[in-house]
């Protein structure tokens, strides 16, 4: 079993694998104040919940992008589970290439994605991540990423109403269930959060096509991508799992490529 961690800047998801089969999923928020100790125990504790032991795990792989809480949870692993996790980033075969102006400022996790978008819905793609911002990154026939489009997600459109506005509250990011036709303060900024994502999200797909100009499957993932079920035909698959999925594939990857280089 491997350990899948996914450090982004508002939670920690981690995700427990046998083979390929997701066997379970934790979340925590992310702090950088929290020392291995407790990152440590967390995980032991959520290892646990799933029926596994610290001995039972051969390998971690991590994804990160915020660096500062890198130290401490790099810290965790090896001294809880005796392991030196693989970290996605330079050096680490991924089996695509970057192509854009400065690879070195594309998210590791936009990376794994895509990777994850190519090799298992059939090539060229395009991956719609929606957390703390959404992005979306195409990756071509050739296994290339090629393009990175970042807009503030949901949670920060909805948290800069609130911090910049004197009356408008923080509200739980969820479908509307008046639809349009708000009548509430609160149901009102539901609305206006849905239906401006929805419209964005389309459109930024719309113009992919146009531009692309070659057929390519797009891939939604994300906390919040599950919203838009049924809401969009702009979507082929919608993949909760897709960064654990592409951490998995790169896993593999970087551990064939490190037997051949020992044979």
């Amino acid at each position: 079993m491997i350990v899948a961690v996914d450090i982004g800047n508002t939670n920690i998801v981690l995700g427990f694998i046998e083979g390929d089969d997701i066997v379970g999923t934790y979340r925590i928020s992310t702090k950088s104040s929290r020392t291995g100790d407790e990152y440590g125990l967390l995980l032991v504790q959520f290892l646990a919940m799933s029926g596994f032991k610290p001995k039972d795990v051969e390998g971690v792989v991590i994804c990160s992008v915020v660096p500062q809480v890198m130290h401490s949870f790099r810290a965790s692993i090896v001294n809880f589970l005796g392991i030196n996790p693989m970290v996605v980033g330079p050096g680490i075969k991924t089996g695509v290439n970057v192509r854009i102006d400065d690879p070195r400022t594309m998210g590791s996790d936009c990376i794994v994605n895509c990777v994850g978008a190519y090799y298992l819905y059939d090539g060229p793609s395009l991956v719609i991540d929606m957390g703390t911002a959404t992005t979306f990154n195409y990756i071509d026939a050739d296994a290339n990423i090629r393009m990175c489009v970042i807009a503030p997600g949901m949670q920060t459109s909805a948290h800069a109403l609130a911090g910049d506005t004197a009356q408008l509250p923080n509200v739980e990011i969820a479908r509307p269930a008046c639809g349009i036709m708000a009548t509430n303060t609160v149901a009102s900024i539901q609305s206006g959060l849905f239906y401006t994502a929805l419209g964005g999200l389309e459109k930024t797909v719309e113009v992919c096509h146009e531009q692309i100009g070659s057929p390519f499957t797009v891939v939604a993932t994300g906390g919040f991508s599950n919203l838009f079920k049924g809401e969009t035909d702009a979507i082929d698959h919608f993949d909760p799992a897709l960064i654990f999925k592409g951490m998995n594939l790169i896993y593999k990857r970087q551990k064939q490529h490190q037997q051949r280089r020992h044979e």
